[in-house]
């Protein structure tokens, strides 16, 4: 079991017009930079089982806080967490860094983030390691008339950005409860219930299935949200079709090197086009749920140290 209180002590690095919450191990390996990227309702802890293994494999380890999140600059404004933000608080970190370009891995949004770094900045993106989070084509209309026309007013990225603050506000006063709720495996099967998802998990009583991390793991999440509040991550879904606009004239193929890992109990489907527009892609499923890292820890590590050796200069 990790030991929460070992985590790296983190830095403050001014990026972009923000200032990134930033924990590193590896420095040692400066040169051989590899760079994760956390998803929502996540933080930079929840990579604590990859770190020091990269670390040990002679890579220079930087794990942000993305905006947002943790002790990173969350602003006001809602565009202030679009991709070109997004991506470039990365760049940045690699201009602190003096670094040219990195390996990048991220996990959901932070999946997202990586999937745009590459299709805005590619020359400074060496190879990608996502999980969860297929690459995602852009589609012919917006992307939240898009998925309102599939999936209803009810689904969270339209509820996000249709009824701004509802829901916010519900999960700011039942923190630690949605995030109990919320990091879960080996969830029973049953049909969706009615109403907005995140907003039944942050009232619902009794969690489902198992927990995906102990108690003093799970408080790190929940003393972090219960300071900062879910408003500066769930801007980065308000901007999913400012971000579609930005991506309209970008050349959708990524032809970096790229890991794709599943989670063959997660909900978010499998990319059946992710070689059309990742054509260097190698793909791999776990045996686990959306919280892939977290959940197969020590899977997850060696897949990407397996790849990774693969296609790194020895």
């Amino acid at each position: 079991m990790f030991n929460a209180t070992t985590f790296p002590t983190p830095t403050l690095v001014p990026v972009n017009g923000a200032v990134l919450e930033v924990f590193e191990v590896g420095s040692e390996n400066a040169g051989n930079p590899i760079v994760l990227c956390h998803g929502w309702p996540e933080h930079a802890f929840s990579w604590r089982y990859q770190m020091a293994a990269l670390a040990a494999a002679g890579f220079h380890v930087i794990v942000p806080n993305q905006r947002g999140f943790g002790n990173s600059s969350s602003p006001e404004n809602v565009t202030d967490y679009d991709i070109t933000c997004l991506t470039g608080d990365l760049v940045a970190l690699l201009d602190h860094y003096g670094y040219e370009d990195a390996i990048f891995v991220g996990h959901d949004w932070g999946a997202n983030v990586v999937w745009g770094a590459a299709l805005l900045h590619p020359d400074r993106v060496r190879k990608i390691i996502n999980l969860a989070l297929p690459y995602q084509p852009r589609t012919d209309v917006p992307w939240i008339a898009f998925m309102e026309a599939i999936f209803g007013s009810d689904n969270y990225f339209v509820h996000f950005n249709r009824q701004p603050g509802v829901a916010d506000a519900v999960l700011d006063a039942n923190a630690a409860q949605f995030l109990r709720n919320l990091f879960r495996k080996n969830i029973p099967p049953a049909r969706p219930e009615p109403g907005m998802v995140m907003i039944n998990l942050a009232e619902a009583g009794t969690p489902l299935g198992e927990p995906v991390m102990s108690e003093d793991e799970l408080a790190v999440f929940t003393a972090a949200f219960e300071r900062t509040g879910f408003t500066g991550g769930i801007n980065w879904y308000r901007n999913l079709d400012r971000n579609w606009q930005i991506l309209a004239d970008v050349d959708p193929v990524i032809h970096k090197p790229t890991l794709m890992i599943y989670g063959e109990q997660d909900m978010i489907p499998k990319s059946e086009v992710l070689a059309d527009f990742v054509p260097n892609v190698d793909v791999l499923s776990l045996d686990c749920g959306h919280w892939i890292q977290q959940e197969a820890p020590q899977q997850t590590t060696q897949a990407i140290l397996n790849w990774l050796a693969d296609h790194e200069p020895a």
